[in-house]
């Protein structure tokens, strides 16, 4: 069986655990409470760079959220969540990236720094780019590369989800808070979301790691 390790509050593993849901792919869950069990030798020799979410797959080592996913799909192809044509394929794999290397870095930012601080500013004023772009992508479509669920509405979603629970809402993109609403009613996002407590305790491991980091 495969074995996926993840803890609950990190986005990244989220994203896996929503794709192992939609495709319905039997796995034992293996819960890491990242208060040092990441740097144990049992856990390095899997993942050197100790973090998570990993899979075991028959034997078979995969690190890093948009890997495993690929090979989810790859691997488990029914039901699919990569369109075939190439435009729409272009546009999930953009939507990925964006949310990946513009997004979640910037929401981190938020966590970190006073609010009305030059660099909270501009991290909200890098967030509003990035919904434009996204909702400008999304276009008229139910999901990300057409009418079927795919992976890039997996990672985007998981991504955006934390943003109303840092007070930043979609309604200046109605097409994005449809498509959000959307998403909020499947039953792997239902059975995933993080809770209100479960992101203030997030946001706390983050803001010790940060201090640890400075000193």
């Amino acid at each position: 069986m495969l074995k996926f390790y993840y803890n609950h509050r990190s986005p990244m593993a989220r994203r896996v655990w929503r794709t192992l849901l939609e495709k319905e792919i039997t796995f034992e869950p293996i819960l890491m409470s990242l208060d040092g069990d990441q740097l144990q030798p049992e856990f390095l020799e899997i993942n050197p760079f100790h973090h998570i979410p990993v899979i075991l797959d028959n034997g078979f080592r995969v690190i890093e959220s948009l890997a495993i996913m690929d090979y989810l799909e790859a691997k488990y192809p029914t039901p699919a969540l990569l369109p075939k044509k190439a435009e729409s394929l272009a546009t999930v794999r953009m939507v990925q990236m964006v949310a990946t290397n513009e997004l979640l870095p910037k929401m981190i930012s938020l966590i970190f720094e006073e609010k009305n601080s030059a660099k909270f500013l501009q991290a909200y004023e890098h967030i509003n780019k990035v919904l434009g772009f996204l909702s400008e992508s999304l276009d008229n479509e139910s999901y990300y590369g057409g009418e079927q669920l795919t992976l890039a509405d997996i990672v985007a979603g998981t991504d955006l989800s934390l943003l109303p629970k840092l007070g930043i809402s979609f309604s200046n993109y109605p097409n994005l808070q449809d498509w959000f609403e959307r998403l909020m009613t499947r039953k792997s996002w239902q059975q995933t979301e993080l809770s209100v407590e479960d992101f203030e305790k997030f946001k706390r491991v983050f803001i010790k790691l940060r201090q640890h980091q400075l000193k």
